[in-house]
């Protein structure tokens, strides 16, 4: 990992010049990431009150990438997570984008889907649907506590054309929900990483043979919905071990960031600038420890390959932050738990104070504790 000098003085950070991704105007380049905090507790899961309040605090962002959002009922893969697959949950969205908008913010929606990272517990007691019928080996969170993951059914051909219109519909939604935008999640142990992934992918067909395709008909059926560049892609062609669970250690993890692996996402990135994204979205490797960077060379990579804007992600601080844009490999950069403990984000990298950290017994589920409670900084 490569390490940087000290940056710039607050008053003349590169994080805090102003951007354009796409058709997104940003008035500086720190993003905050999308972070699952389970508080659609409700009926329908819908945000709430509670879901606006949070990130109107936080609306000093350059752009803030909401929560991971299901784009239908058989995308959800863990609790309290809110959806954007009804109008309970349209009408809920907006009074979150509402106030972001009112208090001078910007946000965008992310799109996920869960596929065979999702448990019986959650569909009624079916089995959950993959690119094949292979355990990815990971832990899935129920309301019951965390439970292992089941073999999928296979996709068909008319269940993957149904998840297609899903996502072009619920980035519909979003657009009349009052986001600025849409971001699709490829990344991780999803749905679309899933059909990214020769171990989980074995299947015959065009979507096999081409594992990419999935991805490139979503981003085709989400940018439909929008005038301009407006929605970005989210990746993390270096997602591995480390990254996860210990089951999935033991199991044989199927994520494996190899050089086969890295060849591949070159070739969908490459097909990914001929489409008219805002942005590109990229999670590096995680960083090896306490004061230890990212090695920019990840981003670099893909910098190459892609044309429009590139966000970089993962393991970055304020110093790193403005390093790799001021050297001109990322245009901004997503910053997630950070952003939980400090609403104020912003502010503290202009002023150079440090960085609060959060109590992550609060991170997922409950209720204002420990999501919209975070001070200001205040000197001590």
């Amino acid at each position: 990992m490569v390490r940087h000098d000290e940056g710039s003085e607050p008053g003349g950070q590169p994080l805090l010049r102003p951007v354009a991704l796409g058709n997104l105007e940003l008035p500086n380049r720190v993003v905050m990431a999308p972070l699952t905090r389970s508080r659609a507790s409700g009926p329908g899961l819908a945000p709430t009150d509670l879901h606006a309040a949070y990130y109107g605090q936080r609306a000093t962002a350059g752009l803030i990438v909401a929560e991971g959002a299901w784009v239908g009922e058989g995308a959800v893969g863990f609790p309290g997570v809110p959806g954007i697959f009804g109008e309970r949950q349209v009408e809920g969205w907006r009074r979150v984008t509402g106030l972001v908008h009112a208090l001078g913010g910007r946000i965008v929606l992310q799109l996920w889907h869960a596929g065979a990272h999702s448990h019986p517990d959650h569909r009624g007691g079916a089995r959950p649907t993959g690119p094949s019928a292979v355990d990815p080996g990971e832990v899935s969170w129920t309301a019951a506590g965390p439970k292992a993951t089941v073999t999928p059914v296979e996709m068909m051909r008319a269940q993957i054309e149904e998840t297609v219109a899903e996502y072009g519909a619920a980035s519909a939604r979003a657009r009349r929900a009052g986001f600025d935008g849409v971001e699709v999640a490829a990344n991780g142990t999803f749905l679309i990483a899933q059909f990214l992934n020769p171990r989980l992918n074995r299947r015959a067909d065009a979507y096999g043979t081409d594992r990419g395709r999935l991805l490139l008909e979503v981003v085709d059926a989400v940018t439909a919905a929008w005038d301009g560049r407006r929605a970005g892609v989210r990746l993390s062609p270096y997602w591995t071990v480390d990254d996860t669970s210990p089951r999935a250690r033991r199991a044989g993890y199927p994520y494996t960031a190899d050089e086969a692996t890295l060849a591949a996402y070159d070739a969908l990135v490459a097909e990914l600038a001929t489409r008219p994204l805002a942005y590109l979205h990229l999670r590096g490797r995680a960083v090896a420890g306490p004061g230890a960077v990212p090695d920019f060379e990840e981003f670099a990579r893909y910098r190459k390959l892609f044309d429009g804007a590139l966000v970089a992600n993962h393991g970055f601080g304020r110093v790193s932050g403005n390093a790799v844009v001021e050297a001109g490999i990322a245009d901004a950069v997503s910053f997630g738990r950070p952003f939980i403990a400090n609403p104020d984000l912003v502010a503290r990298f202009a002023l150079g104070h440090a960085v609060a950290r959060g109590d992550e017994s609060t991170h997922y589920g409950g209720g204002a504790r420990g999501y919209v409670d975070y001070p200001i900084w205040a000197g001590c």
